[in-house]
C-alpha cells in the first residue's frame, strides 16, 4: 500500500493551523503517511487564502515546499480538458478546480488516496465510474 497521499485543501490547512478544530487530526495523520504528499497549485492557491495574514504559517508551508514534503505533480495545462470535463460533470455538486485538480491527479497517481476533509470525495469519481481511495475524518452525526 502507497503510504504517500494527494493533498487537499483541508488537511494541510488543519495543519498549518493549531487553532483548527481538525488539527490534532491531520497532524495524526500526516504521522502515518510518508512524504512527499503531491498536490496542485489550487490546492496551494487555497491554502494560502485561507491562511491570509498568517505568516509564520506561510513561511512554514514554504519550507514544506522547498524540502519536497509537498510536492506539486500537476500541470493544468496539459490537463485542462479533463480538468473542465469532471468540472462539467459535476457541476451540480459543484467541483471546485482544486477538486477536479485533485481527482484527476488520482487517475494519474493508481492507487494513492485522497487526503481530504471534503465529503464531496464520496461523490465524485475516477475515470468515469471508480471509487477514489479516501484518507477522510469521519463527521460526527
Amino acid at each position: 500500500m502507497n503510504r504517500s497521499a494527494l493533498l487537499d485543501t483541508g488537511p494541510l490547512v488543519a495543519f498549518l493551523n493549531r487553532n483548527d478544530d481538525d488539527h490534532e487530526w491531520a497532524v495524526a495523520r500526516f504521522k502515518e503517511l510518508e512524504p512527499p504528499f503531491i498536490t496542485c497549485e489550487a490546492v496551494l492557491s487555497e491554502t494560502i487564502h485561507l491562511l491570509a495574514g498568517r505568516e509564520v504559517v506561510l513561511e512554514k508551508l514554504e519550507k514544506f515546499l522547498v524540502a519536497g514534503f509537498i510536492r506539486v505533480d500537476f500541470s493544468f495545462a496539459d490537463e485542462v480538458v479533463a480538468v473542465t470535463r469532471l468540472m462539467q460533470s459535476y457541476r451540480n455538486v459543484p467541483m471546485s478546480l482544486a477538486d477536479a485538480c485533485l481527482v484527476r491527479l488520482a487517475e494519474l497517481h493508481p492507487g494513492m488516496s485522497v487526503f481530504t476533509l471534503d465529503s464531496d470525495f464520496l461523490i465524485y469519481r475516477q475515470h468515469g465510474r471508480q471509487a477514489i481511495p479516501l484518507i477522510l475524518r469521519p463527521r460526527k452525526t
